[in-house]
């Protein structure tokens, strides 16, 4: 991903915290047949430290996972808050026009090996700590254990799992942060009050 320093963020902490709020992600491989992907939910575990280890899981129908090698280096995308900036929201517009169009947006990529695993009680692992972490937050969450045991037997046949071992995490925070203070005070308030809650939160992350 291109980075350039000004809209660079490497704090761990902070990437961190970005995944486990998008929690959707595209886990993108390397196969004999060229690149393939698959859009899926991902979980956050911190270890081993200091970038940690994604978890989820594919269908096994989906033949993805049955074309990497052992070692292959897989990435996986997440995309944040995003939204399109007019130059009309710029103060600098007023004074020159010399103003054009962006896009704000948050961006992580998580690099390293992916190990895929069939194991029932690895796959019931990775499905109840999915489940239990979107669940959680509900007064009445749902669990696995709701469901008939026959149930989710049967189920877990039709997944695989997999792990991805972060060795490299790049995260790239395009928030208005190269425009004048008085430029970036304009697009929060014109996200705001135009884009609503999508709006907003692009507004949170930029920089005042």
């Amino acid at each position: 991903m291109f980075v350039p320093p000004i809209f660079k963020e490497d704090r761990v902490p902070v990437i961190h915290d970005a995944i486990r709020r998008i929690g959707f992600g595209t886990l993108v491989t390397l196969t004999p047949d060229g690149m393939e992907a698959s859009h899926v939910p991902m979980l956050l575990r911190p270890e081993p430290a200091p970038y940690g280890t994604l978890i989820g899981h594919l269908s096994r129908a989906n033949p993805q996972w049955t074309r990497v090698a052992p070692g292959t280096q897989t990435l996986a995308i997440f995309l944040g808050p995003e939204g399109y900036v007019t130059p009309s929201w710029y103060e600098t517009k007023k004074k020159t026009g010399k103003v054009v169009p962006t896009w704000n947006y948050v961006a992580v990529h998580a690099y390293g090996p992916v190990e895929f695993r069939e194991d029932a009680d690895g796959l019931r692992e990775i499905v109840t700590a999915l489940t239990d972490s979107h669940e959680g937050p509900r007064d009445r969450p749902w669990a696995v254990t709701d469901a008939p045991e026959d149930f989710i037997q049967a189920q877990l046949k039709g997944i695989v799992g997999f792990a991805l071992t972060i060795e490299r995490l790049e995260g790239k925070w395009k928030m208005s942060q190269n425009r004048p203070a008085e430029d970036r005070a304009g697009v929060i308030d014109g996200l705001r009050n135009e884009r609503g809650e999508k709006g907003a939160a692009v507004a949170d992350e930029i920089p005042t």
